[in-house]
């Protein structure tokens, strides 16, 4: 499977953004599809997720549970994050992965990534 993000942007503290993760070549459903996030000298964070399959089993990290939303749109082959109430420590470049892992929260085991978006929130 090809993964591609997108909708990154440069916004204020309180902005909302979305993101998308395009899947072709295989559905996106067959992979567990995570987001994660990398700042400046630090490790690659896990941030959410959204199981493979037909159900909807989602994943957050403590810092954005209330605020991101993940969810899958099967008809448009696409993942999407949903980030309201932006916070500038959400600063990074957002990646998406596809994995067939049960360990979903470490970047390690995930087999397909796609390119970067930069997210940029400023205070």
């Amino acid at each position: 499977v090809q993964l591609q993000a997108s909708g990154g942007g440069l916004v204020q503290a309180g902005a909302s953004l979305r993101l998308s993760c395009s899947a072709s070549g295989r559905t996106v459903n067959s992979y567990t599809i995570g987001w994660f996030r990398q700042a400046p000298g630090t490790d690659r964070e896990f941030v959410a997720g959204i199981r493979s399959g037909s159900g909807v089993y989602t994943y957050y990290v403590d810092s954005v549970k209330g605020r991101f939303t993940v969810s899958r749109d099967n008809a448009k082959n696409t993942v999407y994050l949903q980030m309201n109430s932006l916070k500038p420590e959400d600063t990074a470049v957002y990646y998406c992965g596809g994995t067939s892992s049960s360990d979903y929260t470490s970047w390690r085991g995930y087999q397909y990534w796609g390119r970067g978006t930069q997210v940029t929130v400023s205070s």
